[in-house]
């Protein structure tokens, strides 16, 4: 049991160290939603031409971070010894509609770095647990000394309103803290008058509003602290691309630097466009367009220029001078800034195994394997993400066992298996070709319906219509279990003979 100064000095530290995070996950969450800003620009270029493409972004990093994120799909969990996917772990997963933010929890994840999914019970219901991704933002996990999967506490911190509220996550215990709002998402001149209005009031209140302090138990309607009934942190980390000894590398990192130099090209490319994409032609050896200038009688005092802008318009211009000629300005090549894009969107495609299709939007007559084989690298860097993934799921599916006071199901999970849809992309034909073959070597039905990607819950549906069709057709059903040992298809009802050679079923 931690006393008061221990949890909040724990707080402290683990907001520091969540504070240190947020930078590159802000960085990367704002180039995700194209909020690039023009890097790699001359001072001069910046200063001319900054605020014209200040909203614009050729964003490949969306493509990169969605395109493993489509792939992965969970679809059951089956714990170790047992032959079926538990119904029960798949009932929460859908009562806390995991099968939409799991995608999100994936993105985040993929994105950031990380992502987190918090486990707790509810204490009106014990059938019923709460289950729900966390965005690295806002969460973080200290694990044991030398360990990449003991947890030793957790914190979520955030804001509502304009109160900062924390909650720390210890293996026997659960403390819930709040204060005043220290930083909101306003412009830097509004926080700096904040930051101005704070210095004014009294250093007591100052430290008051910096100081964490225990939630009210009445307004909570719980201890608080309250008891750990779980034993283990309730809070898992899902890593992307971890390392043995640093952070977890988020997909887009290297992909924000090329990205910046992508946009620097596309604004130079709509500069020349816009200035030097035409031929341009020069009057050379002439003296500009004179006219009289008249005074209010009507009396020459003067000449003046003629406006340029009316021979656009009238299409007629006059020349004199005895060595007046036209000459011409050839149209700048665009195609050269268009081909280092290509380049660098290339190279974007290489380092993250993002097929260039997906980047480029350019198909050729492709066949089946062709499209297959660019997708190599996708698939296999999806198959590493099910495996981190799956890892933390694991530990999930293990909490939510806990919760529901369940520990021989908690057990078996520790060795458990995460059901994952297949990230392959195939054509249905290619698919159904691929299952018959399995069966004709002696694959289950079970086992093919779920590699043809149903749930286990629509596999034991299709099973029983499967039964209840058995038992309107018996004879139908014999033909088929005859078929299936045979290792071939049943032969169809129209009353033909059999293929010759083929044993006789009424015989057999």
């Amino acid at each position: 049991m931690a006393t008061l100064s221990q949890a909040l000095r724990l707080v402290g530290l683990l907001e520091n160290e969540l504070t240190r995070r947020r930078w590159e996950i802000d960085r990367n969450n704002d180039y995700y939603r194209g909020k690039q800003k023009l890097r790699f620009a001359s001072d001069e270029f910046a200063k001319y031409h900054g605020t014209r493409y200040r909203d614009f972004s050729d964003n490949w990093v969306q493509v990169v971070s969605d395109s493993p994120v489509e792939r992965l799909t969970v679809t059951g969990f089956k714990a170790a010894g047992e032959e079926r996917a538990d119904d029960e772990l798949w009932r929460v997963w859908q009562e806390n509609a995991l099968d939409a933010d799991s995608q999100l929890g994936f993105l985040g994840a993929v994105n950031s770095g990380r992502s987190f999914v918090l486990v707790w019970g509810d204490p009106d219901d014990e059938d019923a647990v709460d289950v729900t991704f966390e965005d690295a933002a806002q969460c973080i996990v200290a694990y044991q000394p030398g360990s990449r999967r003991k947890r030793r506490a957790a914190l979520k911190r955030w804001q509502d309103g304009n109160t900062d509220f924390a909650t720390l996550y210890l293996p026997d215990e659960v403390w819930k803290f709040s204060r005043p709002m220290q930083r909101q998402e306003k412009s830097p001149q509004m926080a700096d008058v904040d930051e101005e209005m704070r210095l004014w009031l009294p250093e007591a209140e100052r430290e008051r509003r910096r100081t964490w302090t225990p939630r009210d138990e009445e307004e909570l309607d719980e201890p608080n602290p309250q008891p750990n009934p779980m034993g283990v942190v309730p809070m898992v980390e899902l890593p992307n691309r971890p390392l043995l000894v640093d952070d977890p590398i988020p997909d887009v990192s290297g992909v924000v630097s090329m990205q910046d130099a992508i946009n620097l090209l596309w604004a130079q490319c709509f500069t020349a466009s816009d200035y030097a994409s035409f031929p341009q032609r020069v009057v050379m050896g002439a003296e500009r367009p004179m006219i009289p200038k008249l005074n209010s009688a009507g009396e020459i005092i003067g000449q003046q220029p003629v406006d340029l802008g009316r021979f656009n318009v009238e299409r007629v211009l006059w020349i004199t001078g005895k060595d007046a000629k036209i000459s011409e300005w050839q149209a700048a090549n665009l195609a050269a800034y268009t081909s280092l894009i290509e380049v660098a969107v290339g190279h974007i495609a290489a380092q993250t195994r993002t097929p260039q299709h997906y980047l480029i939007g350019k198909m050729a007559n492709l066949s089946g394997d062709a499209l297959i084989a660019a997708e190599t690298g996708l698939v296999q860097r999806v198959g590493e993400k099910q495996i981190w993934f799956g890892q933390a799921l694991r530990e999930v599916a293990r909490l939510i066992a806990l919760a529901q006071d369940n520990e021989a199901k908690a057990a078996a999970m520790r060795a458990g298996t995460v059901m994952w849809a297949d990230s392959e992309s195939r054509s249905h034909a290619q698919m159904a070709d691929a299952l018959l073959k399995l069966k004709q070597l002696g694959f289950p039905f079970e086992w093919l319906a779920l590699r043809y990607g149903l749930t286990p819950t629509e596999v034991a549906d299709l099973v029983a219509m499967r039964a209840a069709e058995a038992d309107l057709d018996p004879v139908a059903e014999v033909t088929r279990l005859m078929a299936d040992r045979a290792g071939r298809p049943p032969a169809d009802d129209t009353g033909e003979d059999e293929p010759e050679g083929e044993p006789d079923r009424d015989a057999a």
